[in-house]
């Protein structure tokens, strides 16, 4: 019963500390909302291709002129837009210059294409509908040859639509708002290290270590009752962060909530972990706040809180993967959009095992002190 009463009252305590509050909730709140708003750009998966520009010669009057003109009407639709060579044009050095993305010669025989290097991407696709166009002329033409009557059924049951676009996997990963969701809750789990540093050397900076040494109380069962209160008030910010993310922005949490919370109660766990067997190995209230602080924003930093990094490598990789952010996000994100649910062992693992090595270290520290 002692363990309850202390740890409520560690919770009623940071209740009212406003500045811990705004701090454990609205700061990520705010900057959720900055970073997810400026940095969307950064998330569009799509690829904008833009207009495209071909050159085109028609040479003897070929038998290609009727069709290939309604294929250009065709490829308008799709932003590629075909010019005619005016005599005397060389189409195949206009595409040198930069000038357009493909030259095409329409001839008797068939058809020659000339694609820019410089804009592969766009020569590519033109080609790959001229390719298109050409099969489906060659199979009404050989149909013509020997069944004419079936021509105005193969028309029928052939397609138009030269480009058609596709994508794998599509929505399948986190959008903007959807990422920094994952990276403000996970990375404010992880700033409980900082109120967890106090947890008892609070009590000796307010001059009542004291009073609690000498009240009939188990010193075991202060030091419980105190991890317990920090554990319950940020894991409750945690939740309070992620609510409104959900509501207010729509960030996608996806349908396994009881495992995405799982992976944030053994972070908070952790953090609290981390900062209270850091405030037993450091002595001075300094020092132990100044590496606290660098060791949060570093692994913020290299976890990807304020922006995403991709293809890492290196010794960059190295950093990142020590940072308790990059793997509970992996995990939540595998969870959330692959509805991977054993990606979060892992996560969980590493969470519960580095969090009882600092327990322990705070333990014995704590069993040797006289006091608190």
């Amino acid at each position: 019963m002692n363990i309850i009463n202390i740890a409520l009252n560690e919770f009623k305590r940071n209740i009212r500390d406003i500045r811990t509050l705004v701090f454990m909730l609205a700061f990520p709140i705010v900057l959720m909302l900055i970073l997810g708003t400026a940095l969307s750009s950064t998330f569009d998966t799509s690829i904008k291709i833009g207009k495209i520009n071909v050159l085109y010669t028609e040479k003897n009057n070929s038998n290609f002129s009727v069709p290939f003109q309604n294929f250009i009407k065709e490829a308008k639709k799709h932003d590629i837009h075909f010019s005619e060579a005016a005599n005397g044009t060389n189409g195949q050095r206009a595409v040198q210059q930069n000038k357009y993305d493909a030259y095409v010669i329409v001839t008797d025989k068939g058809i020659q294409f000339f694609g820019s290097e410089r804009n592969s991407i766009q020569a590519s696709m033109v080609e790959g509908m001229l390719n298109a166009f050409t099969d489906k002329y060659n199979l009404i033409t050989e149909v013509a040859k020997e069944k004419p009557e079936q021509v105005q059924a193969v028309l029928a049951s052939t397609s138009s639509d030269y480009v058609k676009e596709t994508s794998l996997n599509a929505d399948k990963a986190p959008g903007s708002m959807d990422y920094y969701a994952m990276a403000m809750t996970t990375m404010i789990a992880l700033y409980s290290a900082i109120s967890a540093s106090s947890l008892i050397r609070g009590e000796r900076r307010r001059n009542t270590a004291i009073r609690l040494a000498i009240a009939p109380i188990n010193k075991i069962e202060i030091f419980l009752g105190k991890i317990l209160g920090g554990i319950g008030i940020n894991f409750v910010c945690i939740l309070l962060v992620m609510a409104f993310s959900r509501f207010a922005f729509g960030a996608n949490w996806g349908s396994h909530p009881g495992m995405v919370v799982l992976i944030l109660f053994t972070l908070v766990f952790l953090a609290v972990s981390f900062g209270l067997g850091l405030s037993y190995i450091i002595k001075t209230d300094q020092g132990m706040q100044t590496i606290v602080m660098i060791v949060l924003q570093l692994a913020a930093f290299f976890g990807g809180a304020y922006f995403r990094i991709d293809n890492a490598d290196g010794f960059l990789k190295l950093m990142m993967n020590l940072s308790p952010l990059t793997w509970a996000r992996d995990a939540l994100t595998k969870i959330i959009y692959n509805n991977d649910l054993m990606a979060a062992l892992p996560a969980i693992s590493l969470n519960i095992g580095i969090a009882i090595v600092f327990l322990l270290i705070a333990i014995v520290a704590f069993r040797k002190r006289e006091g608190l």
